[in-house]
């Protein structure tokens, strides 16, 4: 997501070309990035990534991208109107398939959904801020023509509640609509918050989970210990993505989970993805990197596996500090 403000077509296709070099066949995007969402910078991400894909074995890698929803203000985008309804899926699927420079994508993602749901650090549902709404079966209906068509071949959800994934497999259960197969929403040391309730869900549905923001938007690698400012960082660059690690207790979990990496030689990065990767219910974890070194350090961590005691280690911090940065 990075791809198109932070980081140049270079650096991006380097960053491709190493990643697929050690295994890595899934990449994941979306029509809205790069982050920070703008006019001028969207759809950049899917072009950089279409122009690596075309000189690539399409049918070795899996690619993932999103529509994005209704819940944020982008009025760049198909005119600010982004209901999941049938013409904007149409017309988002197009627009993506011709930056990505491909015939299909192996899987397409409600970004967020159509309908009202506490996102991005919000812990609290408030019906008063429910709003006008797409029918969950009238989207399942769109989708299967364009996946009738060859668009794409799976369909998944992002930033979703239990209740809407379970509406989402109901619906497509009575109706013979595409069943979603996966759930693509923040997962990490400190946001715990799939393991009760979606967690449940993922078991009975077989909805896995791609979990997003594994190092928790860099924060538990351990450079923002103390609020130390670093320049060209998200934090530096985009203060308001970083809210939800800005909160009371981040802080002291992170330097918790930090003793934690010390204690088992580990580097806080190293614990961080590996813990994300050790979960029952995590079928891929998503990673991000702004520069080559970064990325090398996160594929490295799929050498680490945790077993017996630091287990009991992280549940120990996890019990003073539960889910601080939700």
């Amino acid at each position: 997501m990075t791809y198109g403000h932070q980081n140049t077509i270079e650096e991006a296709h380097q960053q491709l070309d190493y990643a697929l070099e050690q295994g890595i066949n899934f990449l994941d995007t979306a029509e809205m990035y790069p982050v920070p969402p703008r006019g001028e910078t969207q759809g950049k991400t899917e072009a950089y990534i279409g122009e690596w894909l075309k000189n690539q074995q399409r049918d070795k890698l899996i690619v993932a991208t999103k529509i994005a929803g209704p819940g944020r203000p982008f009025t760049w985008l198909r005119d600010g109107n982004n209901k999941i309804d049938h013409k904007n899926i149409q017309q988002a699927v197009n627009d993506s398939l011709q930056r990505l420079q491909t015939d299909y994508i192996d899987l397409y993602q409600i970004h967020w959904p159509d309908r009202y749901v506490p996102t991005f650090g919000q812990t609290v549902y408030n019906p008063e801020f429910e709003r006008e709404t797409i029918p969950i079966a009238e989207q399942l209906a769109a989708f299967a023509e364009v996946i009738k068509a060859g668009k794409i071949r799976y369909l998944g959800l992002s930033n979703e509640t239990p209740w809407g994934v379970s509406e989402f497999i109901r619906i497509a259960n009575q109706l013979g609509l595409p069943k979603v197969v996966s759930i693509q929403n923040a997962y990490n040391l400190l946001n715990r918050n799939f393991d009760s309730a979606l967690a449940e869900v993922s078991r009975y549905t077989d909805v896995g989970l791609l979990a997003y923001s594994p190092l928790a938007f860099g924060f538990l690698t351990g450079k923002y210990i103390h609020n130390q400012q670093l320049e060209n960082t998200r934090i530096s660059l985009f203060p308001g993505f970083g809210q939800r690690y800005l909160k009371p207790n981040v802080q002291e979990a992170i330097i918790a989970y930090a003793e934690v990496a010390k204690k088992y030689n580990l580097t806080s990065a190293q614990l961080a993805l590996a813990f994300v990767r050790s979960r029952w219910f995590v079928k891929s974890t998503i990673i991000g990197a702004t520069s080559l070194e970064q990325l090398k350090e996160n594929i490295d961590s799929v050498n680490v596996v945790l077993e017996g005691e630091i287990f009991e280690d992280l549940n120990a911090v996890y019990t003073c500090y539960p889910n601080p940065a939700p």
